[in-house]
């Protein structure tokens, strides 16, 4: 069966995405790889970075079982896209590990992104046509598809670097995005609306295996942080699944009026709470007559922060937003009465969790115990669209071992303080 073939790649990702981490984790102090406490960073002990470096290493190993795969070798043979997907994330990710030794200027990444992009182009992995609300299917015009591509790989790549502010958050966001993707591009191929060699719904469960296979030395306290490396390397890999996925369907399921719009808003929806993000910071820093790229600490993970949230309270919250908007993708699919259910669904699962997750409900105390718990307030820890960089408090206890100077300016990593619970 199909769906069995696409689970197995999504094990061969997410296991070697693991074991390859721990290396990760052994050399990235040796050469000088990590990311300092101070400045607008939160974190407040010494990490290693580069965590995409075994996420590179799971897509290939991923990618590569696939075309041995019986169920799955007709999406790979006699195609260029696999080839191109791997080529394009090698790009993105040497663009984000030179921004993890040395922070590049916004012109100098996007520049990486348009190369990056440029090689899913010259691949194929590309739009082919959108469906345009009230107007039908546009078919794209070789002039149009590389500027779109390029366009959307720098959107969907820089609004997962920006949400990578939160140890697990960007990873647990992408995989749960990731998922509904391939559900979703899995169930458009058994209904005909998709070719059975479409590549997105492969690409979106690599990018599921890879996320669950990172996770566990990422999450709060984190041993590892993904970096830039890691981050531009998710939004890639989800920039080119949405592409095949969005941009190629033949036909909206029948029978939903608001997937009439479909596949267009799909991305929007699963990718809400990243895209979202990016857009309030576009507006914000406007508003401020500042740059794209000035850093600030009013992303929504700080702002839930300063709420009263704890921080693995706040990245839970993010991860079940995005499951929710992934649910109003999804439960057309398999529900018959989508129409009625999915708004009413949707309503109710926000009510719940804005109802559980109320800041009434866990007060984080005064403005210096929040500070000294989260790290918010030292420095400045926000993350422009083009730099993003991920944040833990540090244990309670231990301290990092020492580790050789790294191309981070050192800082001071200001008071620690016992979470006052589990959730903090």
């Amino acid at each position: 069966m199909p769906d069995g073939g696409y689970l197995a790649v999504a094990a061969v990702a997410a296991v070697v995405t693991f074991a390859g981490t721990f290396g990760v984790r052994a050399l990235a102090p040796r050469v000088g790889l990590v990311d300092r406490p101070g400045g607008r960073r939160v974190h407040l002990r010494p990490t290693p970075l580069g965590g995409g470096a075994a996420m590179l290493l799971g897509v290939v190993v991923a990618m590569a079982v696939a075309g041995l795969l019986p169920g799955l070798g007709r999406v790979t043979a006699g195609s260029s896209e696999p080839l191109g997907v791997c080529l394009g994330a090698a790009v993105i990710f040497g663009v984000g590990l030179i921004d993890d030794f040395r922070e590049m200027s916004a012109p100098a990444k996007v520049a990486g992104e348009v190369l990056a992009a440029s090689v899913l182009v010259v691949t194929g992995v590309t739009l082919f046509q959108l469906k345009v609300p009230f107007a039908g299917f546009v078919v794209l015009s070789p002039q149009m598809i590389p500027l779109l591509t390029a366009l959307w790989v720098i959107v969907i790549t820089n609004a997962v670097n920006l949400i990578d502010g939160l140890d697990g958050l960007a990873a647990g966001v992408v995989g749960i995005a990731a998922a509904a993707l391939c559900v979703y591009g899995l169930r458009l191929i058994h209904d005909g609306s998709l070719p059975a060699d479409n590549l997105g719904p492969l690409l979106a469960a690599v990018t599921v295996g890879v996320c669950v296979g990172f996770l566990p030395h990422n999450v709060h306290p984190a041993k590892v942080f993904m970096g830039d490396s890691g981050a531009l390397l998710l939004g890639l890999l989800m920039a080119a699944a949405t592409m095949v996925v969005g941009g190629r369907t033949s036909e909206v399921v029948s029978g939903q009026t608001y997937f009439f719009f479909a596949p267009l808003f799909i991305p929007l929806f699963i990718l809400g709470v990243p895209i979202a993000d990016m857009v309030f910071a576009i507006v914000r820093r406007t508003a401020r007559r500042q740059g794209f790229h000035t850093p600030d600490k009013d992303h929504v993970h700080h702002r839930l922060l300063r709420l009263g949230h704890g921080h693995r309270r706040t990245v839970v919250i993010l991860w079940a937003w995005t499951a929710v908007l992934s649910g109003f993708v999804l439960t057309p699919l398999f529900v018959p009465a989508g129409n009625a259910v999915i708004p009413f669904g949707a309503a109710v699962l926000g009510l719940l969790l804005y109802t559980f997750f109320h800041p009434g409900l866990h007060r984080g105390g005064d403005p210096d115990e929040v500070e000294a718990t989260t790290g918010v307030g030292q420095g400045d820890p926000g993350a422009g669209p083009l730099h993003g960089d991920e944040t833990g408090a540090a244990e309670p206890t231990a301290v990092l071992e020492t580790v050789p100077p790294g191309p981070r300016a050192p800082g001071s990593g200001g008071p620690r303080a016992t979470p006052q619970d589990p959730w903090a």
